[in-house]
């Protein structure tokens, strides 16, 4: 993608594998997503590799909003189709020979039930939530959160990426989406895959211990956050067979789901 020459491939490459030898075995995808892609963009030179993918994957889902609206605003229950929505975006994905078509993808998300819909428990944390965090995924993808953010009915803090990785969205990946229309866009101030929380300012780090619900989209945020309690409702497609075991789902399935595990949280202000 940034049109090295094989011999700059070769030398990040034996890179990326002298640090995957020394990674522990546990480490989360997004973990080692992280170092492979600051190794990309270091050798080659290049901050941005994906940002002709990321433009192009923001315009294609921008002529597709109002008839997602308009798919949102003639049925009976606009949060759940609004969530699937926010789903069906989440195929939008740079992967070298994975084709989609974005109008057929919202179509079958809305046709299928969600192998795991915990669309409920999210109203019912709506009722009690004063704001809510939403943590975003791609590129484009953002464009499809935007019906969910507007039939949530709640001040939404949208969450990005503080520097591009992968087709990650960015500050201007949002703001070319129109995202800050109905929702307030910060930063992670992290360049990881995903919500790794040591990789991300301190602002930010209370910003998502004070949010009384989350929503998280895509599978790099499932990877980080799935153990970090009730508050996180994951957003996402089951693109790969691992996650979709972890899951307990089948691989393609459609996912809203509720968080669970021990969640850490830290305290301050008047709880101190």
């Amino acid at each position: 993608m940034t049109g090295a020459s094989e011999e700059l491939q070769r030398s990040a490459l034996r890179e990326v594998l002298e640090i995957l030898k020394d990674m522990p075995s546990l480490s989360k995808p997004p973990e080692i997503g992280h170092k492979v892609h600051r190794i990309v963009r270091a050798r080659t030179g290049d901050p941005d590799p994906y940002r002709e993918a990321k433009a192009q994957s923001t315009h294609e889902a921008l002529e597709l909003l109002p008839w997602m609206r308009h798919i949102v605003d003639g049925v009976p229950d606009p949060l759940e189709a609004a969530a699937r929505l926010s789903i069906a975006g989440n195929i939008i994905d740079a992967i070298p020979g994975r084709q989609y078509n974005l109008r057929d993808e919202v179509r079958r998300v809305l046709d299928q039930p969600l192998a795991v819909g915990d669309v409920e428990a999210l109203r019912d944390s709506l009722r009690e939530a004063d704001w809510v965090l939403y943590l975003a995924d791609n590129a484009g993808e953002t464009v499809c959160d935007r019906p969910l953010i507007e039939a949530m009915a709640l001040p939404v803090k949208y969450a990005v990426k503080g520097a591009p990785v992968a087709n990650d969205a960015t500050m201007d990946d949002a703001l070319a989406a129109g995202v800050d229309q109905s929702a307030e866009v910060v930063s992670t101030g992290s360049d990881a895959p995903g919500t790794l929380l040591e990789t991300c300012s301190p602002a930010f780090q209370r910003l998502y211990a004070d949010a009384p619900l989350i929503i998280a989209k895509g599978q790099a945020n499932y990877e980080c956050l799935s153990e970090a309690g009730p508050r996180v409702f994951f957003l996402l497609q089951a693109k790969c067979p691992v996650l979709a075991r972890d899951l307990n789902v089948l691989a393609g399935s459609t996912v809203l789901r509720q968080g669970g595990g021990l969640e850490e949280r830290p305290l301050h202000g008047e709880e101190l």
